[in-house]
């Protein structure tokens, strides 16, 4: 499998539950725009046979490669940025994982269950990105009580390792140059925003401008038989700035990311 294999893959599992990044690209290729993805975040457990280190093999095997480290105090994150070696126009990747010692017994205890669930030779394969949950459903009960003190944790418990979001590169679309003019279009439509910081997050001076929709949500039926309506996946929005002539900024700015982060909150 090559890199673009992947993605196809990838954005293939994502539409799946998260339809309105398909009507949202379907708006810009009615304008005459050719998307092109910025980047792709992925979420996982720490100290699990998927942690961000079990992964990174994969990512190589793909021709990525780190590029820089970010830490997410407050929500016990911590983050890697990756660029593919060769090809200039490959999505970057953000890889984050939850430091969940750091939680209370209870929400450790919770995560402790699931992940021993997870085969040890689960990270062999690029496809464990698109895999989803790999344990079993928790009970409704437990993904309130890791709502209460993660909403990562109780994401991540839901809907397991797949694309949390795609993220359009704003730098090349042709009709639409700005991200206000982006967030005008989707909300014509009647897209929600996350308003989180702003609509906007991050400025020119910071190098790079986010903003993102609200998740979609979708129905999930639990152990005890009741269904219930939860966020699954969004999607982003991102314009560069140049950090010198011709050379467009490429890593990620943690307090612009820690709010994007928010778009799955419920």
């Amino acid at each position: 499998m090559n890199h673009n294999q992947f993605f196809q893959h990838l954005w293939r599992d994502y539409v799946q539950i998260a339809p309105q990044a398909d009507a949202i690209q379907q708006l810009f290729i009615e304008r005459g725009e050719t998307i092109v993805n910025d980047h792709v975040a992925f979420r996982t457990f720490a100290r699990s046979p998927v942690s961000l280190d079990r992964l990174q093999p994969r990512l190589e095997q793909l021709g990525y490669r780190a590029a820089a480290q970010y830490r997410f105090e407050s929500k016990k994150l911590r983050a890697r940025a990756y660029q593919h070696q060769t090809d200039a126009q490959a999505p970057k990747i953000f890889l984050s994982e939850l430091e969940f010692e750091q939680l209370s017994e209870r929400d450790q205890a919770i995560i402790h269950t699931l992940i021993a669930q997870i085969p040890e030779d689960s990270a062999e394969d690029p496809e464990i990105f698109w895999r989803g949950r790999l344990w079993a459903m928790p009970s409704y009960d437990a993904y309130k009580a890791l709502r209460e003190e993660s909403e990562y944790a109780a994401w991540l418990s839901v809907l397991g390792l797949r694309a949390n979001h795609f993220t359009v590169s704003v730098n090349h679309l042709e009709t639409l140059h700005t991200l206000e003019s982006v967030n005008h279009l989707l909300k014509s439509n009647g897209y929600a925003l996350n308003a989180v910081g702003g609509e906007i997050k991050g400025s020119a001076a910071v190098l790079l401008e986010q903003s993102s929709t609200l998740a979609d949500r979708i129905a999930v039926t639990f152990p005890d038989g009741e269904t219930h309506r939860v966020p699954s996946c969004f999607y982003e929005f991102a314009r560069r700035y140049e950090e010198s002539p011709g050379q467009l900024f490429q890593g990620f700015i943690e307090g612009n990311a820690d709010k994007i982060f928010e778009s799955t909150h419920a």
